[in-house]
């Protein structure tokens, strides 16, 4: 007696979990069916892999949503938004194998700039994005004008949403600071953040076509070099060579030769 019920009971939790796992990926497979088409109209890294990279991300892209809440402040979030956040989401962390954002539960979507209260209207709202630490800990927000910018022609080396994404990737060791130590082997620490400082010099005399944000400090910089990697990869290449290789092994990405690592 003792033996059946024990029987029953691994048979049992075996149905479960292979219950939960075939929801799971019926749940993906519907996600991708919807959004598919907008990764194919709105997302140039999307539009530039192959066609097993891109079953890849559309499997990551949906991950992603099943698992982080996005509403919407003042704003209604639409399946759009939902994709542009997602890529931007995943377009960091495609060379990893398995990536979670575990410092983040929810994104909130502005209609537009906000300011250092969380209000989108008034004077003084000069925010794009920010990742919350504190009681905001775990949230993002981020302006759906400056997220829908940053997936336009007009974006040039800028992206928003990538940006605070790579924040939470900085901040995944415990530190925001520019060094991504879950990421960058510790033999390539000093030379990053020689790199970084050279890079910063060369930006306050003038003679960097990086953006000037990126001077604020190490953490800004990572971010700001990022969106640029990620955004015109070619060019980085061909202006910043070094710097190029050095956030190809940070991110496991060749985005030149839209190779993974």
């Amino acid at each position: 007696m003792t033996l059946i019920i024990i029987l029953l009971i691994i048979a049992f939790f075996g149905y479960y979990i292979w219950s939960k796992r075939h929801k799971k990926k019926a749940n993906i497979d519907a996600l991708t069916s919807v959004y598919k088409p907008l990764l194919e109209q709105y997302i140039p890294f999307y539009q530039s892999l192959n066609d097993q990279f891109k079953a890849l991300f559309e499997q990551k892209i949906a991950e992603f949503l099943s698992g982080i809440t996005i509403e919407g402040v003042g704003t209604t979030v639409e399946d759009t938004d939902r994709v542009m956040i997602a890529s931007s989401a995943i377009i960091p962390v495609f060379g990893f194998k398995d990536w979670r954002y575990r410092n983040l539960t929810n994104v909130i979507l502005y209609p537009d700039t906000f300011d250092s209260e969380f209000q989108f209207v008034g004077e003084s709202r000069n925010i794009l994005g920010m990742v919350g630490s504190g009681y905001m800990n775990g949230q993002m927000i981020l302006s759906r004008a400056a997220l829908i910018k940053g997936f336009s022609r007009s974006a040039g080396k800028e992206n928003t949403a990538i940006h605070e994404f790579v924040h939470l990737l900085d901040k995944s060791d415990g530190a925001t600071d520019g060094i991504p130590e879950n990421l960058l082997a510790h033999d390539y620490v000093m030379p990053w953040l020689k790199m970084i400082h050279q890079e910063i010099h060369q930006i306050e005399e003038g003679r960097s076509d990086i953006n000037p944000y990126a001077i604020t400090n190490e953490a800004e910089f990572f971010a700001v070099a990022a969106e640029y990697f990620f955004q015109k990869p070619d060019e980085l290449k061909h202006k910043h060579a070094e710097l190029y290789a050095m956030l190809s092994k940070i991110f496991m990405q060749d985005i030149a030769k839209n190779n993974i690592i």
